[in-house]
């Protein structure tokens, strides 16, 4: 692996609004609890297979310093097992990730169900 395979840049990262919509009104989900992944096909105008954005639920965490915390975990985790999910698609996708419980998961935790996560992934889209 390159560097270039471990990085989460500026490029990579979901903001635009009508994709977001488009995940929510007609993205696919898988989930290995306590994560949840949303995605949707889309054009590749960036020439970038992968957008992705992470979320986490002011209902399980009232305090920002801890939806942040999360939120970096689960950028870290997503960046270093990417190549999972670069090697096995063939097509671009928009991706949003969420961490769904109030339990406080330890970084090895939420990293082992990322890697289950992609492989759910990885499974569904060979189906289409």
């Amino acid at each position: 692996m390159d560097k270039k395979e471990y990085t989460y840049s500026k490029q990579d990262k979901l903001k635009s609004t009508t994709i977001i919509d488009e995940l929510f009104t007609t993205g696919k989900s898988v989930s290995k609890y306590p994560l949840r992944m949303v995605f949707v096909q889309t054009e590749n105008r960036d020439n970038l297979p992968l957008k992705v954005g992470v979320s986490v639920s002011k209902r399980y965490f009232k305090k920002a310093v801890d939806r942040n915390y999360f939120k970096r975990v689960l950028r870290e985790v997503y960046r270093l097992n990417k190549h999972q999910l670069l090697d096995n698609i063939t097509k671009p996708y928009a991706i949003m990730l969420f961490y769904q419980t109030k339990d406080r998961l330890t970084y090895n935790d939420i990293n082992d169900k990322m890697v289950k996560l992609f492989d759910k992934f990885i499974q569904e889209t060979k189906i289409e």
